[in-house]
């Protein structure tokens, strides 16, 4: 027995011998640290039922998790311009493409379905943080107008949920070009006396936040989620004040009348259902009874005494 018997043999075994268990069985919560094990967290959908925190969810578990049955179908998306402006940085745009595409299974950041919740027409449009960080580019842009469209042409609600960084850089002003085309989509939804609802989620930042994500008929937000426009150390540092505890994050803007309401994904289904039965359904909402309101009741008011 010697060194290479004791040492450097045990060290090429572990190198060369494949795991028997999964490397990915756990994962951690941003917000406690704790170790979660990931079946447990897939059934709570992505919810760290240690601390409550929600964690990023993956478009197409959302897209099970609202529609009926778990059944929708998928809008056919137009093909967008592949690196328009030769951009790049430390690597090429062609070549960030690739990769998030390799990463995610989708060409670009957004999905959008269509299905029906509680019987009632919906189209919905999600975005993939995964995929460059839900940045807005030409190929969201469009899908954000196939959505409008779809929805305009089936008489059904829209409904957004984006997730996203903000403009594209990689591909400059026709990123931002978005904004205004985006804009115009949703008065289209609008002007056809269609409900558009938009749920944000974290984080909702930049020419996302200044375009479509902010224009809803009423404007959900999962908890702790960040919204704002340009971050919080730019804002500090331009207006030479700290900012308030909590600023950006979707209570505080529930607080100051930015947004009209806060609901946990595990009650998101049904008040969204809930809402689009205001909407759409003449006399108010009928629910069937499929449909659980995980809504918690009103406090009954004091006795006089």
């Amino acid at each position: 027995m010697n060194w290479l018997t004791n040492f450097v043999r045990p060290k090429i075994r572990a190198l060369v011998r494949k795991s028997d268990t999964p490397e990915n069985l756990w994962e951690k919560c941003a917000a406690c640290e704790q170790m979660i094990f990931r079946r447990d967290l897939e059934l709570n959908k992505y919810v760290c039922q240690h601390c409550d925190h929600h964690m990023r969810f993956q478009p197409k578990a959302r897209l099970e998790m609202l529609f009926d049955e778990g059944e929708y179908e998928r809008a056919k998306l137009p093909e967008a311009p592949v690196d328009p402006l030769k951009f790049r940085d430390s690597k090429r745009y062609t070549e960030r493409l690739k990769i998030a595409r390799s990463k995610t299974g989708e060409d670009d950041a957004v999905i959008v379905a269509q299905g029906k919740m509680d019987g009632m027409d919906t189209v919905i449009a999600v975005f993939n943080f995964d995929f460059m960080g839900g940045s807005m580019g030409v190929a969201v842009g469009s899908a954000i107008l196939v959505a409008a469209r779809l929805a305009v042409s089936q008489r059904a609600a829209l409904i957004l949920i984006p997730s996203s960084g903000g403009a594209r850089m990689q591909e400059g002003a026709l990123s931002l070009m978005q904004l205004p085309r985006t804009t115009i989509a949703i008065n289209d939804v609008k002007d056809a006396g269609l409900p558009y609802l938009v749920v944000l989620t974290n984080p909702t930042t930049g020419g996302v936040t200044a375009s479509f994500a902010m224009l809803g008929d009423i404007t959900l937000a999962e908890p702790d989620a960040l919204i704002g426009f340009a971050g919080a150390r730019v804002i500090e540092t331009t207006i030479r004040e700290k900012l308030p505890e909590g600023f950006q994050r979707a209570e505080y803007l529930l607080d100051h009348g930015m947004i009209d309401m806060v609901v946990h994904r595990h009650k998101l289904r049904a008040r969204l259902i809930l809402l689009l039965g205001h909407l759409l359904r003449p006399g108010g909402p009928e629910l069937s009874d499929s449909v659980e309101l995980a809504i918690p009741e009103p406090e009954a008011a004091p006795s006089p005494d």
